[in-house]
């Protein structure tokens, strides 16, 4: 369910996106009315429409995300504070400019802080993430739990260098691809990387198992 929650953002800025797309005219007149007082020069074009109108999408669901948290009186993830700020700002760019290469950065530099966060913790304060994550599901030795924070920092970074070939050199100019990639592509990737790391910690999984 948690899943869910913290994809919703990313559902809703690719389902948005692909239907105005769809419907490019009713996209841009609508980008038009609500958006055109709100970007340099004061003036969009028609392709610009969905990418603006999907990022207005995703900073709103952001928001509201938090301030259902809030309401509940839940406690907010650091990261989720992350998102929501650099979603806030790139978005905000992407919509002032009316540039996507905006919106393009913003998946990049929320994986290179997750890897950098991490990184600091681990190497600086002796304090791993992912062990603080996955510690009440399993037990692991303590060079097994130091390898799995490196790997999830490795990834990270990787995803973010993956991002940013997908966005400005296998789908340059074609911003349809790159948001279908964003959603298949990487979390594609996630998943696998997911699979693959359960199958390797599975024989420590199996051993506690047994004991």
């Amino acid at each position: 369910m948690k899943f869910l929650f913290d994809f919703f953002p990313i559902l809703l800025f690719f389902g948005v996106f692909k239907v105005a797309e769809m419907y490019e005219q009713t996209s841009f007149a609508i980008a038009t009315k609500f958006l055109g007082g709100l970007v340099a020069g004061g003036s969009i074009k028609p392709d610009q429409a969905p990418i603006m109108i999907a990022t207005v999408v995703a900073i709103v669901a952001t928001t509201c995300q938090l301030v259902y948290l809030k309401l509940r009186g839940r406690k907010i993830d650091a990261m989720l504070w992350v998102s929501f700020l650099i979603i806030t700002v790139f978005g905000s760019m992407t919509i002032y400019f009316h540039d996507d290469v905006f919106i393009k950065w913003k998946p990049t530099i929320i994986y290179w802080i997750f890897a950098l966060v991490m990184g600091v913790m681990q190497f600086g304060f002796g304090k791993n993430l992912m062990r603080q994550a996955m510690e009440a599901q399993i037990k692991l030795p303590e060079p097994v739990w130091r390898n799995v924070g490196l790997a999830w920092m490795v990834f990270f970074f990787a995803l973010g260098v993956i991002n940013l070939v997908a966005a400005f050199v296998i789908f340059k100019g074609n911003t349809s691809g790159w948001v279908s990639f964003k959603l298949f592509g990487i979390n594609g990737l996630l998943f696998v990387f997911i699979i693959v790391q359960t199958l390797m910690l599975s024989k420590y999984i199996e051993a506690e198992e047994q004991a």
